[in-house]
């Protein structure tokens, strides 16, 4: 009797929103790349609370495909918890990340999935250049981004790092482990360890659409992401105070020889804009300290991260089983 090895198995997990004209095209790009191997793999969409006609295109190519799943949250909950939604369901060998706008190119899973078997548990991608496809500002936004999360981090990403990787399944049960309300998937992914390997590539131009992310959300992002993951900007405004102290200590004895000696104290204009300085240094300390408390507050709620509407994915005895 022959013995048939069993294949393995390869979860694609991929956020999607408000991307109806590109869920059957890259559908039809992965089945081309990956049909002509040796692996079972399945694609879970996450309809991350899409306005468009995207969760009926998922619906119907999960009936016209048998390896096409979708997953619908009840709302837009953001991108981090539309993944984190999906690896929850994944339950493949590896698991593979990437948008649903074909800028990522699919023909790069076949080089992930080579790195995998030569032993790495995680196989990351990041841009060699910049996006030649994205705006001024988002080029901007995004070199600053990856410049201040290694400024002010313990972790250190490439410029341009992306949500289009591989992860071997013990990773990805430890990912599954980490509840926080606000996550960064790409800074914890690079905490976690593991044999880690970053591969350059090019992203490709959107099949269709248009970046839904504004200059505003960018900046909203990054400051969101820093904080998230780094306490560093406590610190810094910590010494920054302690400077400014040690300075003012300085300004004392000028102002006591000049009573003494009955001297009249120099300075109004400069006395005022000094104060005006110090109001709003204080004001943007207590903002930074404001917005930890306030991560601390919503964490302590132990809220779910995403809440799921519907799907036709079930798990059963660990296993997940279509409905």
């Amino acid at each position: 009797m022959t013995i048939h090895p069993v294949k393995k198995k390869i979860s694609i997990v991929i956020p999607s929103y408000n991307e109806e004209k590109n869920i059957a095209f890259l559908i039809g790009q992965i089945n081309e790349t990956l049909m002509p191997t040796d692996y079972d793999f399945e694609l879970i969409f996450v309809d991350d609370g899409s306005k468009d006609n995207t969760l009926n295109e998922l619906k119907f190519n999960s009936e016209v495909h048998r390896n096409v799943y979708y997953i619908e949250l009840s709302r837009n909950f953001g991108k981090d918890h539309a993944l984190k939604a999906g690896i929850a369901m994944a339950k493949g060998d590896a698991v593979i990340t990437m948008d649903a706008d074909m800028q990522h190119p699919p023909e790069m899973i076949l080089k992930m999935l080579n790195y995998w078997e030569n032993g790495y548990d995680i196989v990351y991608t990041y841009r060699q250049n910049a996006n030649p496809h994205a705006k001024r500002y988002q080029k901007a936004t995004s070199k600053m981004f990856y410049k201040g999360i290694n400024m002010l981090s313990d972790i250190k990403l490439e410029n341009g790092t992306a949500d289009f990787r591989l992860m071997d399944e013990k990773v990805v049960k430890q990912l599954t482990q980490i509840d926080e309300y606000e996550i960064f998937l790409r800074g914890i992914i690079k905490w976690t360890g593991y044999k880690q390997l970053g591969i350059p590539y090019t992203p490709s131009k959107r099949h269709t659409g248009e970046a839904s992310y504004s200059f505003f959300k960018l900046v909203k992002l990054a400051l969101r992401s820093i904080m998230t993951f780094s306490a560093r900007p406590l610190y810094i405004v910590s010494g920054i105070g302690l400077t400014f102290s040690a300075l003012a200590i300085l300004y004392i004895p000028y102002v006591l020889i000049s009573y003494l000696t009955g001297e009249a104290v120099t300075g109004w204009a400069s006395i005022m804009a000094t104060i005006a300085f110090f109001g709003g240094l204080q004001l943007l300390v207590l903002g930074i300290i404001g917005m930890y408390v306030g991560k601390i507050f919503m964490q302590s709620k132990h809220r779910p991260t995403y809440i799921i509407r519907s799907t036709n994915l079930m798990l059963v005895n660990n296993d997940l089983i279509r409905v």
